[in-house]
């Protein structure tokens, strides 16, 4: 099982995309609100990046997050239970696994999210117009905008606009979801 972030798909989709964007290391570090240093790391493949991080570094590049994690793949993907990289976050036990990112002309990112109770991940506003999408697989969780979560049990279906503030707080151990980030 892979449970460690693609640090060299990171590093290489962060370089292409800041060229894309004719950036310079320092302007894409000020604009995500990070160190220098560390995007520096993260460019030559070192470093243990955050949810939060990676998050912050695509929407100073205009880029969905997916695409900082994703090498191209086969026609035919299986990703089995507990396999595929995982990143976590610094605020909670919380973890997102790529399951799909978004094809080109189409828009919008799979996920496989696992947590642990205690205080949640709290999400700043991702790009304007995404709407995230949620199924509960195990546990229970309040999910939704930080104002108004909605505590869900297995099932349980919510969509939510991304660009707000949103939380996901696991209430049991084992608390599993689907994520579908849609950027409209």
């Amino acid at each position: 099982m892979d449970s460690k972030a693609p640090l060299d798909v990171i590093a290489a989709s962060l370089r292409r995309h800041r060229a894309r964007a004719g950036l310079s290391l320092s302007e894409v570090a000020k604009r995500a609100g990070v160190a220098k240093s560390t995007l520096s790391q993260l460019e030559s493949g070192t470093g243990n990046p955050s949810v939060e991080t990676l998050w912050a570094l695509a929407v100073a590049l205009d880029t969905p997050f997916a695409a900082l994690l994703d090498p191209p793949r086969p026609k035919v993907q299986v990703i089995r239970a507990g396999e595929g990289p995982v990143i976590y976050s610094d605020q909670a036990e919380y973890g997102a696994a790529l399951v799909a990112s978004c094809p080109p002309n189409a828009r919008r990112d799979i996920y496989r999210i696992t947590a642990s109770p205690g205080p949640g991940r709290t999400s700043e506003p991702h790009m304007p117009g995404v709407v995230e999408h949620v199924v509960l697989s195990s546990g229970r969780a309040l999910i939704g905008p930080v104002e108004d979560p909605v505590e869900l049990s297995p099932g349980d279906y919510i969509a939510y606009p991304g660009d707000q503030p949103h939380l996901f707080q696991a209430l049991d151990e084992g608390t599993s979801a689907v994520l579908v980030s849609e950027h409209v």
